[in-house]
């Protein structure tokens, strides 16, 4: 009884948030996070659907793996993050591949399985979340061209308009930083394994890791802010 109590609190998914709990907007936090971060204001326009959808696709790649215990998984438990820039204690590049290691499997090979799993995952998250920040800042050349064009433009509408172009800038940038983050922990959690336990299935995880590393540093080269000045000081 209790399994079927907390299949149907989790809708049968045990690695996300209950579908239930999502709400529209849920991750608008993320624009004010990232710019608040760093001293930024947050614009008071109303976000795009573009600029919704990137929220919500940079949230699944900002959030460390494994980072909910199961129990809050199921309970659909829900907090929002601190960005990279304001982030106590700082990044621990051992804390993935500790757990990894620490928690109990059935078989050592269960625990490359994990790794590979998580690295996939990233992959597939990788390119929808590109693909429309793509998008986003796109538009936002073409918002930041109309300024100089808009009649009677008033001074809260420029800065609202640029303080949004910084915000989406800024959410690439920690979805970026992110990734960078879960690269080196993956390395390290293979080294260790590989270590650990041997195995032949550190081959196909080196494999999928270096194909994560390449796709991250291409996206952060093809992909450039409007206010690049500006934004690109702040990352660190």
């Amino acid at each position: 009884m209790l399994g079927v109590a907390l299949g149907g609190c989790s809708s049968g998914d045990f690695g996300r948030t209950r579908p239930d709990v999502l709400s529209d907007n849920m991750h608008s936090w993320i624009g004010a996070e990232a710019t608040g971060s760093v001293g930024l204001r947050a614009s008071e326009f109303q976000l795009t659907d573009g600029e919704k959808l990137m929220r919500d696709l940079a949230f699944p790649l900002i959030e460390p793996p494994h980072s909910r215990p199961l129990w809050k998984s199921v309970f659909g438990d829900y907090k929002p993050l601190p960005s990279p820039w304001r982030q106590a204690p700082p990044f621990d590049r051992t804390a993935y591949g500790r757990q990894l290691i620490d928690e109990p499997h059935r078989s050592h090979t269960s625990r490359y399985s994990v790794l590979i799993d998580d690295v996939r995952n990233d992959i597939l998250r990788f390119e929808p979340f590109y693909a429309n920040a793509a998008r986003v800042i796109e538009l936002d050349r073409k918002r930041n061209a109309s300024l100089k064009m808009v009649s009677g433009l008033m001074p809260q509408e420029r800065a609202d308009a640029l303080a949004r172009m910084d915000e989406n800038a800024l959410i690439i940038q920690w979805v970026e930083q992110c990734l960078q983050r879960r690269i080196s922990s993956y390395r390290w959690a293979l080294e260790r394994l590989v270590v650990h336990t041997p195995d032949g299935l550190a081959a196909s995880a080196d494999m999928l890791i270096g194909e994560m590393a390449a796709q991250t540093t291409a996206a952060s080269a093809s992909i450039a802010p409007v206010r690049a000045g500006k934004v690109l000081r702040v990352g660190g």
